[in-house]
């Protein structure tokens, strides 16, 4: 892995040069003179921590408009799940690589994925250069043949990648997984040292249909079964009340906020004071973009400080920077990656961002432009692990 000096970069409101070697920043503030194998002129751009998109579906892209408009029970009953039936391989390759070139060109360095053929997802991955962590999803319509032999290829794997993937335990939902089949994933991934990553408490319905089946919500129901825990990545989380909020803090639940595919479906208000206050950590996803309907990370950034805004009443709630950290450092942490800060040791994940687009000028607050006002069309280059990934808008 070679090295990369990026010169006359904004960083911190000043002009430096940063040295990246091995995958990682070496140094903020290179002295004169510094050589490197290769060497980008950022000058007219800031440099910012890239984002880690900690729900969504990437197949899903080919689903984009299929199906607007609707509840999201009906949604998946009636539209996407029949869709999906009749997807093959090579499909799910196809809209993994639609959303991945998406991602990418939007700032995304790294996703969590749940979907099906994870093959297919993988080699996408592997081909771009990006990070992923795929989910093996587990449903409780999947013959118990299957489901065994899920197991046991999570137990078998390897990553083919060179450290880009890590594999989740995907129990969809606990509408669409039972108790037992919910307790021997969360048995796998503890055995296994793997993040479980799950829907939950998404609509008021899912809340509802809880209540009549188990005799309780499915925070509550979650917990009883011993599923919650620090490796949980819980998407969604949008009908909570107090004491959920305070289990999930308890038990250390990473909470995955998807603002645009919540408000498209109607699923509800996420409760951000609520969820915060109990010290919960709160991260960003998209959603598949057939329920959102794109994977742009810093748009669901602003959409997730408005929503927050406006549902407290308080202009004040979420501010910027608060925003950028749950996009970016929250989902890296989350998921066991050191990066998502342009700090010196940390593994070097980077957008270099245009000062000169109308939508970044004036510059009287970066990070606030960055947030409210900015577009995807600002990033110039994309680098994940100390490898450029994206540069003038080309992927590479």
């Amino acid at each position: 892995m070679g090295s990369i000096l990026i010169k006359e970069v904004l960083l911190n409101g000043r002009t430096t040069d940063i040295l990246i070697d091995n995958g990682r920043f070496k140094s903020l503030c290179a002295a004169a003179g510094t050589k490197a194998d290769q060497t980008l002129d950022a000058s007219g751009m800031a440099i910012l921590p890239p984002f880690y998109n900690t729900h969504t579906h990437a197949a899903m892209s080919l689903l984009r408009g299929y199906a607007d408009d609707m509840p999201l029970q009906k949604w998946l009953n009636d539209y996407i799940w029949p869709f999906e039936n009749g997807m093959k391989a090579s499909d799910i390759r196809e809209g993994s690589r639609l959303a991945v070139r998406e991602m990418i060109k939007t700032g995304t360095v790294f996703f969590s994925d749940m979907y099906f053929d994870i093959e297919e997802t993988i080699a996408v991955v592997q081909e771009y250069g990006i990070r992923a962590a795929i989910g093996v999803t587990f449903v409780e319509s999947h013959s118990k043949s299957q489901q065994e032999a899920k197991l046991d290829m999570l137990r078998g794997w390897s990553d083919p990648t060179g450290g880009l993937v890590t594999l989740t335990v995907a129990p969809h939902a606990i509408y669409t997984v039972g108790p037992d089949l919910l307790v021997r994933c969360a048995e796998t991934a503890r055995e296994l040292g793997l993040k479980l990553h799950i829907h939950l408490s998404e609509t008021r319905q899912e809340v509802d249909d809880c209540k009549r089946d188990h005799g309780t919500t499915p925070v509550r129901y979650l917990d009883s079964l011993g599923f919650l825990g620090p490796d949980v990545v819980a998407a969604h989380v949008v009908h909570v009340d107090e004491e959920e909020a305070a289990i999930l803090a308890e038990r250390g639940v990473t909470i995955s906020h998807c603002p645009c595919s919540n408000m498209k479906l109607a699923s509800g208000i996420f409760p951000y004071k609520l969820l915060r206050e109990a010290g919960c950590r709160i991260t960003l996803g998209t959603d598949g973009d057939s329920s959102n309907n794109n994977l742009d990370m810093r748009e669901e950034m602003k959409f997730a400080a408005l929503l927050a805004k406006v549902s407290s009443g308080d202009p004040e709630t979420m501010p910027a920077e608060e925003a950028l950290e749950m996009a970016s450092r929250n989902g890296a942490e989350a998921f066991g990656i050191d990066a998502g800060e342009i700090a010196e040791g940390r593994e070097a994940d980077a957008l270099l961002v245009r000062l000169d687009d109308e939508r970044m000028q004036p510059l009287h607050n970066l990070v606030s432009n960055w947030v409210y006002s900015a577009g995807s069309s600002c990033i110039d280059t994309v680098i994940c692990r100390g490898r450029v990934i994206m540069q003038n808008r080309t992927l590479r």
